[in-house]
């Protein structure tokens, strides 16, 4: 169950996956923890329990691991971390892969990549490394200073990412997530552009783990208000008091096209991400890290840094294509159309999830929003 099966409607074109793995060459891969307790209330529930995971974008898939791509990074509130950043922004160059993962496994997670370069990649990894993991908080639900993310889950996530379809809602990073006050976690979307005679992709991966539920809207149709009971368990451990912190938790998009670009136009849809959260009705909170990583497989290697043992005499001038700046309004538009589409997938293709101490974060409710998109005002 996608976003479009509840008749919810979005402007521009996708792709044929309507997903981030529409670029070609990209993969993704995740691996999902859920342990003690039934994660879906149905039974007891411990106190402590793992509702985590970690995710992999590969840009250029296993293969291409260590050729660099166009990138850039935006932040709408910096509540939260993105490792490798610097480097990110010093060079306009992303190597390796874009890793999603809970608050508190950040440094794991960043090892494990380390470990993963170093058992494949040893030639590369021997010089040295700054491997890029950004967090969402999922402490509501999972028991976040516990070591369930280990190192190896880094690597597993490296191991299996593939192209095809991608796994939305609860899995991998965006296991334990919550977006609105429902079960949020992984979203994905993606718009075609049309430039000069071809067809270029343009397509978002997120970790929604953000926003107010006063605050959402769906077709410009308000659904904060949406009656949704929370039901007890059979051992009635649940309580109505128990939901998500309102506003917080954080937001990572990853922005990937085809089309040839130059860092600064990577910078520029990191930009525009923020405009398709907005049209799902946030507003940007305090307690919420909203940031954005852009990138192109257009220009692969253009920008390697090489290392520092090689000799000089091997350097070569190098050269990028990349769209007309004044041709980039539809790859703007495609970004934003692509975000809001990728939350509302989020949020749709997701079910109840009950995690430690019996938090519970409800499903959006299928059955009212589309009776209240019949009643309301939708986007035609």
């Amino acid at each position: 169950m996608r976003a479009r099966d509840l008749g919810i409607r979005f402007d521009g074109t996708p792709g044929p996956l309507n997903g981030i793995t529409d670029v070609a060459g990209v993969e993704v891969g995740m691996v999902t923890l859920v342990e003690s307790g039934s994660a879906d209330g149905s039974g007891s529930v411990a106190p402590v329990c793992s509702r985590t995971g970690v995710t992999a974008i590969l840009p250029l898939g296993r293969d291409g691991i260590t050729t660099s791509v166009p990138s850039a990074i935006s932040s709408l509130n910096g509540n939260g971390e993105m490792t490798g950043s610097h480097w990110i922004r010093e060079t306009g160059a992303l190597t390796g892969p874009v890793m999603i993962t809970n608050t508190h496994a950040v440094g794991t997670v960043h090892r494990g990549v380390i470990e993963w370069m170093a058992r494949n990649r040893p030639g590369h990894a021997a010089e040295w490394l700054l491997p890029v993991v950004a967090e969402t908080w999922d402490g509501y639900l999972n028991s976040i200073n516990e070591p369930y993310v280990r190192p190896e889950h880094a690597g597993e996530a490296i191991d299996s990412a593939a192209g095809g379809p991608v796994m939305e809602g609860s899995a991998g990073g965006g296991t334990g997530m919550n977006c609105y006050g429902f079960k949020g976690g992984n979203g994905t979307a993606s718009r075609l552009v049309e430039l000069g005679g071809e067809i270029y992709t343009v397509a978002v991966f997120l970790q929604a783990n953000f926003g107010d539920r006063s605050e959402l809207v769906i077709n410009g149709v308000p659904m904060g208000d949406l009656d949704v009971p929370f039901p007890m368990g059979s051992s009635g451990w649940l309580q109505r008091d128990k939901h998500p912190v309102a506003g917080a938790g954080s937001v990572i998009a990853v922005v990937a096209t085809d089309a040839p670009m130059i860092p600064q136009q990577c910078e520029a849809l990191a930009r525009r991400v923020p405009m398709g959260l907005a049209r799902t009705g946030t507003t940007g909170g305090h307690f919420s890290g909203d940031i954005f990583l852009a990138l192109s497989t257009g220009n692969p290697g253009a920008l390697d840094s090489g290392f520092p043992s090689e000799p000089a005499a091997n350097a070569r001038l190098r050269s990028m294509s990349l769209v007309p700046w004044n041709r980039m309004d539809g790859f703007y538009a495609a970004t934003v159309h692509a975000v809001e589409e990728a939350v509302l997938n989020a949020l749709v293709s997701n079910t109840t999830m009950v995690g430690r101490l019996g938090h519970m974060s409800p499903a959006l409710p299928h059955d009212l929003v589309v009776e209240r998109l019949r009643g309301g005002v939708s986007r035609v």
